[in-house]
């Protein structure tokens, strides 16, 4: 009995070391990609300063934002990864090779996602925001170990303010859990404090991302090469190219204009407007037939037919609300892998959620970013301060963190929700996950018929060259009343009536400058000097 109880721990041992390795390999990787990322996306000159002391702040915020992006990509791999891991197993059941896959590695991998993702949110993300912004509390010695000091000052402040909001929040409501929550902080009070989290950004999916499906077809349009449907590009690049050449001239000769006044800034613009354009014509008539006449096609029917399979699952998903109690989201303490599948398709019904959930997570994002509430947070390339990267990571983090309960609750997948993300308190509401599929359903279908419907309205129109049109103006009819009024108002004001030739007439001395500019000119070119004769 002695020597099989010491083979067991040898064994849970083992497994525990393997796991370990496992989700710091995984990590690292994801750490490394992350730090790539914000690199790119960085302001070089807040790093290279001749400040030590501000580079050095700098840079360890730098690290914790990499580590909280790290977490968000690796909260949206868990489901993915869940979901493979399980259609794995079922393919390989007695493989040696795929022993270290099991449900303790991926219930360990949702708990760790679960504890950093908060961490990240509620103390690393804070602290870096105050250490950036802070200087040190009056009358202390300058350093970094001062700026240290006054950030988790204000860090403890501020959770204690969160948490005496959350406090009354959870009295107002449930006034037994409040009781209790003063003396079992961590079994009552923090639970409801990450329900509250995850509501919040599962209401902010809900929002951005039937916006972001409607934006993902232009996004991908304007990356792809259109087909020509009744446009001849040869025509348009050679147009295109004449007039970047006229405001280059115009641009180039500032200084030879004697007696025309340009606006530099608005003829700037236009010429980088009209640059791009060209550099778009001579792409599409570089680009191959197939390339032109398939990609763009294969690519918006490719996203119309994944947005209308979300809609459909979802739909189906409201049906089942109605019907079968077992569609309600959950959580899961012990994952049962290998057993059975997850899709009612198999393997290819796997593949397909994977791929449905991912394109869930991208069109979020891009929702998120075309809002005009968080346009502002956009990056750029190399041109992005430190603040705006904190902000698109605890942004990033509180989206990706709610996937995994968003698609669940739409019915996207069936994997039941492992480890604390199924202990959140509104799971179990019938309203509110019935509320929430409705309004997801209703808004995507909605955004995407106005979507296709404006955008084949608009291409019709640029094919047959109905936009070149000249607009026509309505006139809009007043009543009596206010006709009468606007005849006395004109009768009561002495109007002055000018006349356009004695403003637009040519004086003598106008015609003096223009004959001198007109002989300045010829003498350059060698010509005869020309007269400007004077009419009354």
């Amino acid at each position: 009995m002695e020597t099989d109880d010491v083979s067991v721990r040898e064994q849970l041992f083992h497994n525990r070391v393997r796991e370990t390795i496992i989700c710091v390999l995984l990590f690292t990787c994801l750490y490394m990609v992350s730090y790539l990322i914000l690199t790119h996306f960085k302001k070089t000159a807040e790093f290279v300063t001749e400040d030590v002391e501000d580079a050095t702040v700098n840079k360890i915020a730098l690290w914790l934002c990499t580590f909280t992006l790290s977490v968000a990509v690796c909260a949206v791999l868990l489901l993915p990864i869940s979901i493979l891991s399980n259609e794995v197993l079922l393919t390989f059941p007695q493989s040696y090779y795929m022993q270290w896959l099991n449900g303790s590695l991926i219930h360990g991998l949702w708990n760790l996602v679960f504890l950093f993702s908060n961490l990240s949110l509620v103390f690393l993300m804070p602290f870096a925001y105050f250490f950036t912004e802070s200087e040190g509390f009056v009358g202390s010695k300058k350093g970094v170990m001062a700026r240290v000091y006054e950030a988790v000052v204000l860090l403890l402040l501020l959770a204690l303010l969160v948490l005496g909001i959350v406090w009354v929040a959870s009295a107002l409501l449930h006034d037994n859990i409040a009781r209790k929550s003063l003396y079992d902080l961590w079994e009552y009070y923090l639970p409801y404090l990450y329900s509250g989290i995850s509501l919040f950004g599962v209401l902010l999916l809900l929002l951005c991302t039937p916006f972001g499906l409607s934006r993902m077809f232009s996004v991908t349009g304007s990356l792809l090469v259109k087909p020509r449907l009744l446009e001849d590009v040869e025509d348009a690049l050679s147009c295109t190219t004449f007039e970047e050449d006229s405001l280059s001239r115009k641009l180039n000769c500032e200084n030879t204009s004697c007696w025309v006044r340009l606006n530099m800034e608005a003829m700037k613009k236009q010429y980088e407007t009209v640059q791009s354009k060209r550099i778009a014509l001579e792409t599409r008539r570089k680009a191959s037939p197939w390339q032109r006449n398939l990609g763009y096609p294969l690519a918006m029917l490719m996203l119309l037919a994944l947005t209308v399979m979300c809609v459909l699952m979802v739909c189906f998903n409201v049906l089942e609300l109605l019907l079968d109690e077992t569609a309600m989201p959950r959580g899961m303490e012990d994952p049962h892998l290998g057993m059975a599948s997850f899709s009612m398709f198999g393997s290819l019904g796997a593949a397909v959620q994977v791929v449905l959930i991912l394109y869930l997570m991208v069109s979020s994002v891009v929702g998120f970013y075309s809002s005009p509430f968080f346009t502002s947070l956009l990056p750029r390339a190399q041109d992005t301060n430190l603040t705006q990267i904190i902000a698109n990571c605890v942004s990033l983090l509180i989206l990706s963190s709610a996937l995994p309960v968003f698609s669940r609750t739409l019915g996207i997948t069936r994997f039941d929700l492992l480890g604390d993300f199924g202990r959140y308190n509104w799971l179990g509401n019938f309203y509110i996950v019935f509320l929430y599929n409705m309004l997801f359903a209703g808004l995507t279908s909605a955004s995407l018929i106005k979507t296709v419907t404006w955008a084949v309205q608009r291409e019709l129109i640029r094919a047959f060259g109905l936009h070149r049109l000249p607009l026509t103006v309505k006139k809009i009819k007043t009543s009596n009343k206010e006709g009468k009024k606007d005849k006395k108002k004109n009768k009561n004001k002495k109007q002055t009536h000018l006349r356009p030739d004695k403003y637009l007439r040519r004086t003598p001395e106008d015609d003096f400058q223009i004959t001198r500019t007109l002989e300045e000119a010829d003498s350059q070119l060698g010509q005869k000097p020309q007269r400007a004769s004077y009419s009354e």
